[in-house]
């Protein structure tokens, strides 16, 4: 059977880390240029799989640097033509393609009214990255897939390399020093467990706590868009509340547990939703259903458990007879405004 892109790339995302890694001093210079000691608040702008990497930031962000984080609303400045405010504050955009004039114009807006803004983008001559102050890049070369594997996981890591150096956080960068080892590791990890419920399934639950949060979001977009399921991504917090009357035998969960303060949280879940006779896999932990890596890192393993979910929603869409690369009316870049 011919690979396909997705496949190729996400096997590509060890690759792409180590070479943001290799970066760290360009990203620690930049970091101390920032002066970020009177910014108010961050705020994280990205749409899509971008939007999902702002999540996982935002977590590191108000752990590590104690700041609180908003997320960026584009529409305020393209459809309502408001200026917000944005003086010191740390504006942090993601972008793959950096082509987005939502993306662009909410950049420049907080650009023009005093924040530091720092583009994190694969293409470093884009709108984007023009607009910005400071400019990341995730050198993940060309991705060929519709579905952002490979750039997801270097979004995600180009940020944490920069929240490292503003922190000066030595675990978070041993975490990112290991992390090329690791995502590697992890493309031997088997998920069909989780295919094998999806043929029946009405509808998919992917959910999380912290850190986690951003990629069980990544893992329900790739669902819907690459095996067209109808599929939400959302805390375990909240799937203790209103969400939860929707589960049935016909919804699988897909539960990502990081060992860190979430876990027992999500542990507590998942012992409920067991008893429930819901259709449960949990990735992590001692009662995990799911292959994981032994050693557990919990400030990067929410980016190394996307590996297997993307190998399995790949394999099973070629196994559907899907085109894991070119799904129904969707384009690689999309502009919005």
């Amino acid at each position: 059977m011919t690979t396909s892109a997705m496949a190729s790339e996400i096997g590509e995302s060890a690759d792409v880390v180590s070479r943001i890694v290799r970066n760290r001093g360009a990203i620690a210079e930049i970091a101390q240029r920032l002066r970020i000691g009177s910014a108010p608040l961050c705020v994280l702008c990205g749409r899509g799989s971008s939007g999902h990497a702002g999540v996982f930031l935002r977590y590191l962000v108000e752990t590590r640097l104690r700041l609180p984080v908003s997320a960026s609303a584009p529409s305020v400045t393209t459809a309502f033509r408001t200026t917000l405010q944005l003086r010191n504050a740390l504006f942090i955009v993601i972008s793959q393609s950096g082509q987005s004039p939502d993306l662009v114009a909410a950049t420049t807006s907080a650009r023009a009214t005093g924040a530091r803004t720092i583009a994190i983008v694969n293409a470093t001559s884009s709108p984007v990255a023009a607009a910005a102050e400071f400019v990341i890049p995730i050198e993940a070369g060309a991705e060929h897939s519709i579905a952002a594997t490979k750039t997801m996981i270097g979004s995600m890591a180009a940020g944490a390399e920069l929240i490292a150096e503003l922190a000066e956080d030595q675990a978070l960068r041993s975490a990112l020093d290991m992390l090329p080892e690791r995502l590697n590791r992890a493309l031997s990890l088997d998920w069909s467990e989780v295919s094998d419920d999806l043929g029946e399934a009405s509808a998919v639950f992917v959910a999380a706590r912290g850190l986690g949060l951003g990629s069980a979001r990544e893992i329900a977009l790739k669902l819907a868009e690459t095996l067209r399921l109808p599929a939400i991504g959302l805390s375990a917090a909240e799937l203790q509340h209103g969400p939860r009357a929707a589960l049935s035998p016909r919804t699988p969960v897909v539960m990502l547990r990081i060992n860190d303060q979430t876990a027992a949280t999500v542990d507590a879940l998942a012992e409920e939703l067991r008893e429930q006779k819901i259709a449960l896999h949990l990735c992590g932990g001692p009662h995990g259903s799911l292959q994981w890596l032994r050693e557990d890192d919990p400030l990067t393993d929410a980016i190394t458990m996307l590996v297997p979910a993307y190998r399995m929603i790949e394999q099973t869409a070629r196994k559907w007879g899907f085109d894991p690369d070119r799904p129904p009316r969707l384009r690689k870049i999309t502009e919005t405004f």
